[in-house]
């Protein structure tokens, strides 16, 4: 019965925390919609911003007081809220995203996600995310490039533009590269050539360091562990069932090469970035490893 006490209180929490987080937060993003006034724009954006860091570290609280669950951070801890970041990590679970504000919550820059466009109607929370200036993106299929060959390049001038707003604002830009949650089946349908990650896309990453510009120069390289044979679930979180997980950061100096190069029409620099981001995850795929037998050996 204390799995199901545990879960019901966390979630009623959370759900109030939430509610009382995104009441005020639509009156911001109102005015923000009626007044285009560039002064009235960045004090609602800075409001809206300062509510969902509030909203990230009360949920932060209600996990540490009310669940077992042990976020065991490792690695770079020299971080700066004053500091732009370029933020990547493999992808397993929803637990994921608690997993990262653990890590680098209140020392870096509150998290800003790519969002696909069709995310923009979602109720009330397509609102927050437009007010969070949460660049929502649209991507063109190899098809719709073919038979409309006018959209090329489309796709990265969207990308730019809504960038653009985030321009002279320190962001912490999260990128999951392999585009979806890791699954055994997911794993075996790529033939991925890694043990723990579905392969990497490495377009997106190009994309924004070219939409960004110098902005992003350091690179947050995230690999999250979940000790066990499968990663938990969100319900396991609320429940008070995950008792560890591992969650290393490294930082690193963004090659200025990677901002400057034109990936969609540089055929050698496409394979020089594709080859640089392959690296990342074969280095991060030996890190699981690793880390996954320490933890066997305790």
């Amino acid at each position: 019965m204390r799995p199901f006490f545990t879960g019901l209180a966390t979630s009623l929490l959370l759900l109030l925390n939430t509610v009382l987080g995104v009441l005020p937060m639509m009156v911001f993003a109102v005015i923000k919609l009626l007044i285009p006034l560039p002064w009235v724009q960045n004090h609602c954006f800075e409001a809206v911003r300062w509510i969902a860091s509030t909203w990230a570290s009360i949920n932060a609280q209600i996990f540490r007081l009310l669940t077992p669950t042990h976020w065991d951070v490792r690695g770079q801890q020299e971080l700066s809220r004053d500091e732009s970041l370029l933020v990547i990590s493999n992808h397993q679970s929803w637990v994921d995203i608690p997993a990262l504000m653990a890590a680098i919550h209140g020392k870096a820059p509150f998290f800003t996600f790519f969002l696909k466009r069709e995310l923009l109607w979602v109720p009330f929370l397509g609102f927050a995310w437009w007010a969070l200036e949460y660049p929502f993106m649209r991507r063109y299929s190899k098809k719709q490039l073919e038979q409309n060959p006018s959209l090329r390049g489309k796709d990265l001038e969207i990308t730019r533009k809504a960038c653009d707003r985030l321009q002279g604002r320190p962001v912490s830009l999260v990128n999951y590269l392999e585009g979806t949650r890791f699954t055994p089946a997911k794993h075996q349908q790529q033939q991925s050539p890694y043990h723990y990650l579905l392969k990497p896309r490495s377009g997106g990453v190009a994309f924004t360091l070219s939409a960004m510009g110098d902005q992003l120069t350091q690179l947050l390289d995230v690999t999250l562990v979940y000790p066990g044979e499968k990663p938990p679930t969100f319900l396991d979180l609320l429940t008070g069932k995950v008792q560890r997980v591992i969650i290393d950061i490294e930082k690193h100096a963004l090659p200025a090469v990677m901002r400057e190069g034109d990936y969609q029409q540089d055929e050698v620099f496409r394979a020089e970035f594709q080859q640089w981001i392959n690296q990342l995850w074969q280095k991060k795929d030996e890190k699981i490893d690793r880390l996954r037998r320490e933890f066997d050996a305790e």
